[in-house]
Order: structure tokens, then sequence, then C-alpha cells
């Protein structure tokens, strides 16, 4: 089997474990997120921490791998895999940098709020920054899948010397 197609399948799973993992966030952000029981937002933002560990970060070290390796392979690097490489180190940047350090947080911040019945407005602040910093990833993703999807040919792409 060609290197091409194993690591075109390793960035399937990426992508399904990656997006599959950002959509589940949002399904239970907008179906138990909103609760007036601080006890549900708590559990909601655990769940969110875990599928972060579980689906999102496993998911995304797969498509950079698997990007790493075929870049690698390439004698010439396409204009298609630079692009998607960048817009993917946005999104790794984005979840090492900001998001992965704000779960364990917005899951203390839930948590100091159980005994008073009321969620923090710490909290508030900080669920509202990382709606943001979630929201801002939408750009380079579509990019990112775009690129691996239909690989265009973007300006000129340099000759082999």
């Amino acid at each position: 089997m060609a290197l091409k197609k194993i690591l075109g399948f390793i960035q399937e799973i990426g992508t399904i474990m990656y997006v599959g993992g950002i959509l589940s966030h949002i399904v239970i952000g907008n179906l138990l997120g909103h609760s007036e029981d601080v006890s549900t937002i708590y559990d909601v933002y655990v769940y969110k921490e875990g599928s972060a560990y579980i689906l999102i970060l496993p998911g995304l070290a797969l498509k950079i791998i698997s990007d790493f390796i075929l870049y690698f392979n390439y004698q010439v690097k396409p204009n298609w895999l630079k692009f998607k490489l960048l817009m993917t180190v946005i999104l790794a940047v984005n979840a090492f940098v900001f998001l992965v350090p704000m779960m364990p947080e917005l899951v203390q911040l839930a948590k100091e709020s159980i005994p008073t019945g009321e969620i923090s407005q710490a909290f508030l602040d900080r669920e509202h920054t990382e709606q943001l910093v979630g929201m801002s990833n939408i750009i380079p993703l579509l990019l990112e899948l775009i690129m691996g999807s239909f690989k265009p040919k973007l300006g000129k792409e340099r000759k082999p010397l």
C-alpha cells in the first residue's frame, strides 16, 4: 500500500476525531451548557475537558504527524501542502496555547461555583474567551480541510532543480 494512501487514512481518522470532538463540545454546550444548575454546568465542562484529551488533541496529533510525514516525502513541496501545514499550525497553537490550558480552569471555576449555586463571573468571563478562541478555529479548519481534500494549485509551483 502506498504511503500517501496510509497517510490519507490516518488524516481521515484524525479529522473525524478532531472535528467530532469539537462538534460534541458544541452539542453538549447547546443542550446542557445553559442550565441553571451549576452541577450540570460542571459536568458539561468535565465532559468537554475529557473529550478534548480523548478526541480533539489525539485527532489533531494524527493530522500533524501525517502532514509532516507527507511533507517530507515530497521532493517538491506543493503550495497546497505548505498552506495546509500553516493552517494546522494555527489550529495547534490555538489548541495548545489557549484552549487546553482553559479546560482545567473552567472545570475548577465551575466546581468552585457549586457551593453557592450560582456560576461565578470569573467562569462566565473565561467561558466567553474559550468560545471566542474556539470560533476562531473555523476559518483555519475549513481551509485546512479544503487544501487536504482538493489539493488546489496555488500560485506558481516550483519546479525541481
